[in-house]
């Protein structure tokens, strides 16, 4: 009807008295010409084949090439004479394959068990450093200690405001120096935290003849006496949950360590104090203890079940993963 009216009305008025959309009657009319099939895909001719790629990855995963960079590749075999793609496409190859952080198949690196012994105070030490809760939340302030494996003695300690290579290597040196530690003497023993690891607290022990091992990564069992020091510190009564100031926190680890060295007695060194065993006051106070029960065994001896009684004595030596000794059994042929 719109076709045939045209000559005497507009288009867009028959549209409107129709209620159709223009848009509408013009496609009616002029139809979409049929879409044209689409030409079939054509590789790029710059692009690399498959034997030419399974051929540049074999060089890249070679002995000779794997620890190189794509760019060394590129350069090393231009100057031998052959190119076999851009320094891109050898960026390109080896992230499609998933190589592009490293390509050597190396198996995991294993850390030897420390063994350490020692038979004598200010022969092996260990220290660490433990965090303590400060006056506002995500603050705190940090504990340096360090610790005589044999007797058991805090012999140097120290609290900061930051955990610091640097402030470790001046409280390492002061301690040596107040213990008068001799070159070859002494074995410190440490994890594997960043400033145990520092190159600053390595080198100062290499110029005072210090000998240092760490534990392993992820084990705490290597680091065992200043782990249960630290447990000592925060179990004791009156430990506060957080500390108002850096100063409330030294003035109690001041008195932590007193009562520590001079009056707790500790189970791993016959009951005495740390302080009896590494200042040699040791077999005096056993002494005594023996006298005390020797005394008591006389006077009432029924009630000594097993007899005299025997007092402890202080190890002779202590260590750090004692090493297992396996006995060989030989088989006795009948």
């Amino acid at each position: 009807m719109i076709t045939e009216n045209r000559s005497t009305h507009s288009t867009r008025s028959l549209c409107a008295a129709l209620g159709e959309p223009r848009s509408s009657f013009y496609r009616s009319i002029r139809p979409h010409a049929p879409v044209a099939k689409r030409a079939p895909y054509r590789l790029s001719p710059r692009k690399l084949t498959k034997a030419e790629e399974d051929r540049a990855l074999e060089i890249l995963v070679s002995k000779r090439f794997r620890d190189s960079a794509p760019g060394e590749v590129y350069a090393t075999l231009l100057d031998e004479g052959e190119r076999i793609c851009s320094e891109r496409t050898l960026y390109r190859i080896l992230a499609k394959n998933g190589m592009t952080k490293q390509r050597r198949q190396s198996s995991p690196r294993h850390y030897k068990k420390p063994e350490l012994l020692a038979v004598r105070p200010n022969q092996l030490w260990s220290w660490d450093i433990t965090k303590l809760k400060g006056p506002a939340k995500w603050t705190y302030y940090y504990l340096y200690k360090i610790i005589d494996v044999y007797s058991r003695c805090v012999v140097g300690w120290m609290v900061a405001l930051k955990e610091s290579a640097v402030l470790a290597e001046g409280l390492i040196a002061d301690t040596m120096l107040k213990q008068e530690i001799k070159p070859g003497q002494l074995t410190i023993h440490a994890d594997r935290g960043s400033s145990m690891t520092s190159a600053t607290v390595g080198q100062l022990l290499a110029d005072l003849g210090v000998t240092k091992t760490h534990s392993r990564p992820h084990v705490s069992n290597d680091n065992p006496y200043s782990e249960s020091g630290f447990k000592t510190l925060k179990y004791r009564p009156g430990f506060p949950e957080n500390f108002g100031s850096i100063e409330d926190a030294r003035v109690f680890c001041q008195e932590f360590f007193m009562w520590y060295n001079t009056e707790h007695r500790h189970s791993g060194i016959a009951m005495l104090t740390p302080d009896n065993v590494h200042y040699h006051t040791a077999d005096a106070v056993l002494a005594k203890r023996e006298i005390i029960l020797t005394c008591a065994y006389l006077e009432h001896p029924e009630r000594f079940v097993k007899g005299m009684p025997v007092v402890a004595k202080v190890p002779t030596e202590v260590w750090i993963n004692k090493p297992v000794v396996k006995e060989l059994v030989e088989e006795t042929v009948s």
